[in-house]
């Protein structure tokens, strides 16, 4: 059997962590397509993340599979010990091994993994899932904080990146560019002045300066029309007051790419 490709990064994660994301990818149309097979990529110390993204993704599809795969034989153990069907646990990498009689995946979720890797790793990791992709997958790939109030992550296609996305907790959120700090590898260190990252975050803070007055009314409102203005100042996000209420913001990967 060959090496996994990649490194055995840190795994640390929570219960309740990722579950900005997994609402995001519970909305994904592929999603609802019959069968679908959703991988947790590095799922880490503990196998709870795709126990709760399995749990999330039945209240859209009960036909859903999720497969977690971690490159540590422990932490695959310790998956294994919660295995059930429609729920396994493999040992790999990048090259997203997948039980038998599944050749590829609908979704893959890498959360938490690249950041732990050099800018210089992050296309050839990116082509090597993305390789594992069924026709019309996605390969969601992102970063957040340790208890998933800052999220941040890309959306890609079996070809290219697609999309950004950044969540937030609202309650008590100063300045959106926050999230700087949980940026994907591949923006992380893009936001100075000059890059399109930047640039997008500084619009972000100052729409979200400029409607402080509606603070008032709660921090969904006042984040609701920090979206609009963005969109009426002609950024290409997606138009979703739904995913804005709940301080998600996409916009188009176009406007942001190195």
């Amino acid at each position: 059997m060959a090496k996994p490709i990649g490194t055995v990064t840190r795994g640390t994660t929570n219960p309740n962590r990722l579950r900005r994301v997994d609402r995001y990818i519970a909305t994904l149309p592929v999603l609802k397509e019959p069968n679908p097979v959703v991988v947790d990529l590095g799922f880490g110390a503990s196998p709870i993340t795709a126990v709760e993204l399995r749990a999330r993704l039945l209240k859209v599809n009960p036909s859903v599979r999720v497969v977690g795969v971690e490159i540590e034989r422990e932490r695959v153990e310790r998956g294994l010990a919660l295995a059930e069907p429609g729920l396994d646990f493999t040992h790999g990498g990048f090259e997203t091994p997948l039980p038998k009689g599944l050749p590829a995946a609908t979704i893959i979720r890498a959360f938490n993994v690249l950041r732990q890797y050099d800018e210089s790793e992050v296309a050839a990791a990116w082509q090597l899932m993305q390789s594992r992709l069924t026709t019309g997958g996605l390969l969601i790939e992102g970063t957040c904080d340790e208890i998933g109030r800052l999220s941040s992550w890309v959306t890609l296609d079996a070809e290219q990146p697609l999309w950004f996305t950044i969540s937030l907790r609202l309650t008590g959120l100063e300045t959106p560019s926050k999230v700087a700090e949980r940026l994907p590898k591949a923006l992380i260190h893009h936001n100075v002045l000059g890059e399109r990252i930047h640039a997008w975050l500084t619009a972000i803070d100052k729409a979200w300066a400029m409607q402080a007055p509606l603070s008032s009314f709660g921090a969904i409102q006042r984040w609701v029309a920090v979206c609009e203005q963005l969109a009426v100042e002609g950024w290409p996000v997606k138009v979703d007051r739904k995913r804005w209420r709940l301080g998600e913001l996409t916009v188009s990967w176009a406007a942001v790419k190195p």
